[in-house]
């Protein structure tokens, strides 16, 4: 069979904890397997020789992690979207009723229509590496919440409450020392860590973050990163109406990471600290200093990792490329 347009078929998956649904267009075909190694042995036996255009499953809370990653490494070109998107589309071409059935063809459609960019899978040290990073964040809220409680918790119970912040603390110790053991496996890894030590303002929780779950840091050009982070301004104009520019998506977690390390850096980076009094100076509201701030702080990473240079105090001047970035507004 030629590998042409005319013949490829576009492969929707609704993953759930149990089973995936699959539908193959425009051959039509439903099918139902585990979501399980068995179950994907089985799926392969109904993908065998077809000529695939594209597999694209929802991203479902990790469910969908073994058939995305089983089916790239036998070669079928695949992508894990954000769910949104495609809640959108199915609204978009009118398909409002929702089933696991339906939700599979309104995916094979999505492929088919919108042909989303294949990218590659984190590696399994990355995916360990963003999951000890998200556990130790859990953690920090947990005990965030307790200390809370502790303040106004009666006697009966503030010591059982203080029993659980010291269990806390100590699992929150030990995610760093398996992080930072993740960490020194990797050259490339250890040297962007200690590129963004080298920076005033960021500290370990931000740095672990941005090594995990931003690997394009250093990679992509600075606008596009911002995108990808949720940084950059959305217009929102419509004939003579000229609204607020807002910024929409990306990473949350890099995000709420880079928003927590803007607000110490904007008192303790004297680069960023400058930018953003210079914004309020402007009369720009705090918010859009703050998001503007953020987003400089980016550009500069970016640059430091993509220059391999480490961060140097401005009375020393700023690494040529980081200065120029910084110089921008």
């Amino acid at each position: 069979m030629n590998d042409t347009s005319e013949n490829r078929q576009w492969i929707g998956i609704d993953v759930s904890k149990r089973c995936l649904d699959v539908y193959i267009r425009p051959l039509g075909r439903a099918l139902q397997v585990a979501n399980s190694e068995l179950g994907l042995v089985e799926l392969r036996q109904h993908l065998d020789g077809l000529v695939i255009g594209l597999i694209v499953l929802e991203a479902t809370g990790g469910y969908q992690t073994l058939a995305a990653r089983t089916l790239m490494e036998q070669g079928y070109p695949t992508v894990v979207v954000n769910p949104r998107q495609v809640r959108d589309f199915a609204k978009a071409t009118g398909r409002l009723a929702k089933t696991d059935k339906i939700d599979a063809e309104v995916l094979a459609h999505f492929a088919d229509a919108i042909r989303p960019a294949v990218r590659a899978m984190a590696s399994e040290d990355s995916q360990v590496l963003q999951a000890l990073v998200t556990r130790r964040q859990q953690l920090i809220e947990i005990r965030s919440a307790e200390k809370t409680r502790q303040r106004t918790a009666r006697p009966t119970i503030q010591a059982n409450i203080d029993t659980h912040i010291e269990w806390l603390d100590e699992q929150i110790k030990a995610l760093d020392a398996d992080i930072e053991a993740l960490i020194q496996q990797s050259q490339q890894w250890q040297r962007t860590r200690d590129l963004l030590t080298s920076v005033p303002g960021l500290g370990p929780a931000t740095i672990g973050v941005l090594v995990s779950q931003l690997p394009e840091l250093g990679r992509l050009p600075a606008k596009p990163l911002a995108s990808l982070c949720g940084l950059a301004p959305m217009n929102r104009d419509s004939g003579q109406m000229r609204g607020k520019r807002q910024i929409v998506g990306g990473r949350a977690a890099v995000r709420t990471a880079l928003y927590m390390a803007t607000l110490v850096a904007t008192r303790h980076n004297p680069v960023i600290r400058a930018f953003y009094q210079h914004l309020l100076q402007r009369g720009k509201p705090k918010k859009v200093a703050l998001i503007a701030s953020m987003r400089k702080l980016l550009t500069i990473l970016n640059a430091m990792v993509s220059h391999d240079t480490l961060w140097q105090a401005p009375a020393c001047s700023l690494p040529p490329a980081a200065t120029l970035m910084a110089a921008t507004t």
